[in-house]
């Protein structure tokens, strides 16, 4: 494991999720222009931020989908915060990325179960609403991470990094790799994935700028989070776009796959590929020189913060309202942003210079 100073500066900075991300993708980030349904994050009560932090709850983790790298780590963060806190850990999850209606059936097994308080990556962004303010009229408090719902559907939302900062520097980094100039596409998770979503507009709201004219966004393609559908979608798009120069794949899983696929063709080398990913997934390919650079965030970090958040809220040292802070142990002090949301801090750029660094 990388060392504790390197495990701080990733843990302020935030580096791919998205990975069997963590495979997954990193998923999802705070989406600015959602608008809440009630006008502000969900919430009851008044804060003290001085009430004594609550032992013997119960939290449980739904995430995107169990067995998946990603949110493996992410949720072991959880888990380790969760115990060192003095309260239960559970996860639950469906086995598919794309399994909407599992994740709903989910969220009410957690309901019925009485957890004290949920930390939920929202395979939808509206799906899971209603169940999940049934569980808020419950009495439980509702935290997203990584992919998150609309906000008037939870009490916080935990972010990787600001999704302006994700989709803006992924293009910036492949420009970079590509010399401004080329046609490039966008390998996807889902096509509801709403932290994928969010950082493909900032993708093309970066591509705007004049110092891309030479640059062309062919096509969003979308692998489902699934390698093996991820793979194959790489190898479509070149050979839909024999002169693509450039792939972005803000999905772990994706970014693998492709990376997988450039390794052992005749693009290596000549079709660049950045994204989100970890390290560990990514260092064979950093090393053999099919990618470059991506970036990513610390998933246990991820987790750990959505595990301390929910906490928090259970034991009313907070509500989720704007401007309120709280102690997220070793982590330092949070403060709430617009909407609920708490951003965990900036992706980290990992390429052959740093790599060997990091351990996830």
């Amino acid at each position: 494991m990388r060392k504790a100073t390197v495990r701080r500066t990733c843990a302020a900075l935030a580096a791919v999720t998205s990975l069997a991300l963590a495979a997954t993708a990193c998923g999802g980030t705070t989406k600015e222009d959602v608008k809440n349904e009630g006008g502000a994050a969900a919430s009851a009560g008044k804060a003290d931020p001085n009430a004594e932090t609550k032992k013997g709850l119960t939290v449980g983790f739904l995430p995107k989908q169990v067995n998946n790298p990603y949110f493996t780590t992410a949720d072991k963060g959880g888990e380790k915060a969760v115990k060192e806190l003095g309260s239960t850990y559970k996860e639950v999850g469906p086995s598919s990325a794309t399994d909407t209606a599992g994740q709903v059936s989910y969220v009410n097994t957690l309901t019925q179960q009485q957890v004290d308080a949920m930390a939920v990556s929202a395979q939808d962004p509206g799906a899971l609403c209603t169940a999940l303010k049934q569980a808020m009229k419950n009495g439980i408090k509702v935290v997203t991470y990584d992919s998150d719902t609309t906000p008037g559907c939870r009490n916080a939302f935990i972010s990787q990094a600001s999704a302006e900062d994700l989709g803006r520097t992924e293009v910036q980094l492949l420009a970079e790799q590509i010399g401004y100039k080329g046609e490039i596409a966008i390998l996807s998770a889902a096509q509801t994935a709403t932290n994928q979503n969010t950082w493909i507009e900032f993708m093309k709201d970066e591509l705007k700028d004049p110092k891309y004219k030479d640059m062309k966004l062919v096509k969003v393609a979308y692998g489902n989070d699934d390698a093996q559908q991820s793979f194959q979608q790489t190898q479509g798009l070149l050979q839909e776009h024999p002169n693509l120069k450039g792939i972005i794949s803000p999905t772990t899983v994706g970014i693998k796959a492709a990376a997988q696929y450039l390794s052992g063709s005749k693009y290596k080398g000549k079709v660049r590929l950045t994204g989100l990913g970890t390290p560990n997934d990514m260092r064979k390919y950093v090393k053999n020189g099919t990618v470059e650079a991506f970036e990513l965030w610390d998933p246990a970090k991820l987790g750990e913060l959505a595990a301390r958040t929910a906490v928090a809220l259970a034991s009313g040292q907070i509500t989720g309202q704007e401007g309120e802070t709280f102690e997220a142990g070793a982590m330092g002090e949070y403060t709430i942003g617009k909407d609920g949301v708490i951003s965990l801090g900036k992706p980290t750029v990992f390429n052959a210079g740093n790599i060997d660094q990091f351990d996830f």
